[in-house]
């Protein structure tokens, strides 16, 4: 019981105590609240991971245990907001134990186990990115040090996908694709049995071609069989008179 009052106190004091003033990272140029592009081109705020060595501010061999464990509480803590793997599991199993071994792990395995939380965060901006990402994220990779894994996962992923976003957006109007143009070249395309021999079968500018006798010559001939009819009767009846 009294075990668990304590670490509550310590986890307390871990949130309100205020940390070391930061000591600049060499090559890391991130701020906080600076804006930067997600995985869709979208702005957002950048996430900015918390370099741990800044929070070793005392002296493992000789500080107190109450010291030691308040330090480890202050690095889950960080951790925790940074949401990295490994390390805060480590962290909790070792504030459970001992306090030879928490004081042991601070000072031995405490870098090797968020190297190894840092190469998985770095691991998952690979997921669903362009080449300049993926070209920078395999460049910390294969370095795998903490003094390269964290520019790249605070500036020089954004950088990155910055190259990326500008590289996806067009820049001109989209050409045509290939199914218009063979829509258009078809329907520019002269239809079947439309060509010259057609357009002389249906005669010049495409009226209807001329078919049957000339119906005006022969309405004209009979009229004249009418008159010639007419006059006749008229001189036979002068000639009865």
């Amino acid at each position: 019981m009294r075990g668990k009052i304590l670490a509550g106190v310590f986890m307390a004091l871990a949130f309100v105590i205020p940390a070391a003033p930061a000591v600049a990272q060499t090559g890391a140029v991130a701020q906080t609240g600076l804006p930067g592009l997600d995985e869709a081109c979208q702005t957002v705020e950048r996430k900015v991971y918390k370099d741990l060595r800044e929070l070793v501010t005392i002296d493992l061999d000789t500080a107190s245990i109450a010291e030691v464990r308040l330090l480890a509480f202050r690095i889950l803590a960080a951790a925790e907001a940074d949401s990295l793997v490994n390390l805060p599991d480590r962290l909790r199993e070792r504030l459970n134990g001992t306090d030879e071994d928490l004081r042991a792990f601070l000072k031995t395995d405490l870098m090797a186990a968020w190297t190894v939380s840092l190469r998985v965060a770095v691991v998952r901006t690979l997921v669903d990115t362009g080449a300049n990402v993926q070209a920078a994220a395999q460049e910390a990779l294969d370095d795998g040090t903490i003094d390269v894994f964290l520019p790249y996962l605070n500036d020089g992923l954004y950088v990155a996908r910055e190259l990326d976003c500008a590289s996806a957006s067009p820049s001109a109007p989209a050409s045509t694709s290939p199914s218009a143009s063979v829509s258009a070249s078809a329907s520019s395309a002269p239809t079947p049995g439309a060509g010259p021999s057609s357009a002389a079968a249906g005669g010049s500018g495409g009226s209807l071609p001329i078919t049957g006798a000339n119906i005006s010559s022969l309405a004209l001939g009979g009229v004249a069989l009418i008159m010639f009819g007419v006059g006749g009767v008229l001189v036979a009846r002068r000639f009865r008179t």
